[in-house]
């Protein structure tokens, strides 16, 4: 099991302004100490126009700043969204971190959301092909040693010497942000690592990993080699005292998915999706739930499922390893469950808006003194 840190660059902002600088600086603080105590990866998402939720609109700024920050751990594009920019930018800026780091990028590709894209004058509904085309350009760039040429539907490349070419060799293992099972076909047909981004309890994703495990054996890669490798997304907190170490990641991954959320702005259902996601509701809850909708109209069935989805207990959520979060014994347990679902790596969120800047670096220490070694 490999563990990694995934910043959407978060910090408490009880005056709903972010202190950008203050935030920059501790997210380099967190990664500097995750590499000294043992994690295995860093990685930073890319996201636009969402304010207070994500800060990291340019990860590779704070990659490049990591590369000479740190000696050992991978930093991860989690992920360049390829229909943002032309591929030969993107081609360059992650071989360029390649070097800088001394070969530890690892490359995670994907198409953001509808709201992000529309502010790039860039139409949804073209995203998975122009996706798709990039990818290709991109690895194509990488493997001509000569100059390299392109004609497709959304780029035309004249014969150009683009570089620099990675360090590591063939290049940077890649990745594909998935949400979906139709994502996880396509990751295994093309041969690349699935970064599970949807927050399901770990056992929901069994089937899926073995699925992929099978159809990944028979991929047409992409790049030039296969990355067969999943990882699965959610929150971590770890501390020395249990019950408050679960009710800070019970709060934190109650504000990821709060109601003026992205991930969660316009969709019907969200939170009926998300107790289904999350192992189901505890009998003492769905007892109360349907008293809830007794007499009810149908509409008010997300309100009922939100006001319980609330009441779900931090120990539950621990146990199910929907959170990673506890004492190191109890963050050992959710693990296991992350374990036994056939994934290789844990993606955990720590720095967010409800955890402040020491008690992140707490949680990262201790889950590097006391979590990693059980499992290495």
């Amino acid at each position: 099991m490999d563990f990694g840190i995934i910043y959407e660059m978060q910090r408490p902002t009880p005056d709903g302004v972010v202190d950008e600088k203050a935030l920059i600086e501790e997210t380099i603080e967190q990664c500097i100490l995750a590499d000294k105590v043992g994690f295995d990866y860093v990685w930073f998402v890319e996201h636009h126009f969402l304010t207070t939720f994500s800060g990291s609109s340019a990860p590779e700024v704070i990659i490049g700043a990591l590369a000479t920050a740190t000696k050992r751990i991978r930093l991860g594009f989690g992920v360049v969204v390829l229909p943002h920019e032309h591929p030969i930018r993107v081609a360059e800026k992650v071989a360029m971190a390649d070097h800088v780091s001394g070969g530890r990028i690892d490359f995670g590709t994907g198409r953001s959301n509808s709201y992000e894209q529309q502010g790039f004058e860039i139409d949804p509904r073209d995203t998975r092909a122009i996706w798709d085309e990039a990818l290709d350009v991109v690895c194509g760039i990488w493997r001509e040693k000569e100059e390299f040429k392109w004609e497709g539907n959304f780029w035309n490349i004249p014969p150009r010497r683009i570089h620099p070419k990675p360090q590591q060799s063939p290049h940077p293992p890649i990745w594909v942000a998935a949400m979906q099972p139709e994502t996880y076909t396509i990751a295994a047909e093309k041969g690349l690592g699935v970064l599970a981004f949807s927050s399901e309890a770990p056992q929901n994703y069994t089937e899926h990993i073995k699925e992929y495990r099978k159809n990944v054996q028979n991929a047409t890669p992409v790049g030039d080699v296969v990355n067969d490798k999943w990882g699965n997304f959610t929150i971590g907190y770890c501390g020395e005292d249990n019950v408050e170490a679960q009710q800070l990641g019970a709060d934190a991954i109650r504000s990821f998915f709060g109601p003026d959320r992205p991930y969660v702005q316009g969709r019907r259902d969200v939170y009926k999706n998300l107790l289904e996601a999350w192992g189901g509701l505890p009998d003492h809850l769905q007892r109360e739930f349907d008293n809830f909708l007794i007499g009810a109209a149908s509409e008010t069935e997300d309100d009922a499922a939100r006001a319980i989805w609330e009441k779900l207990e931090p120990s539950i959520l621990a146990e199910r390893g929907i959170i990673i979060a506890g004492d190191p014994e109890s963050c050992a347990t959710g693990i296991r469950a992350h374990e036994e679902s056939g994934a290789d790596q844990v993606l955990m969120v720590m720095q967010t808006d409800m955890i402040p800047h020491d008690k992140v670096m707490t949680s990262i220490d201790l889950f590097g003194r006391e979590v990693i070694p059980m499992f290495k």
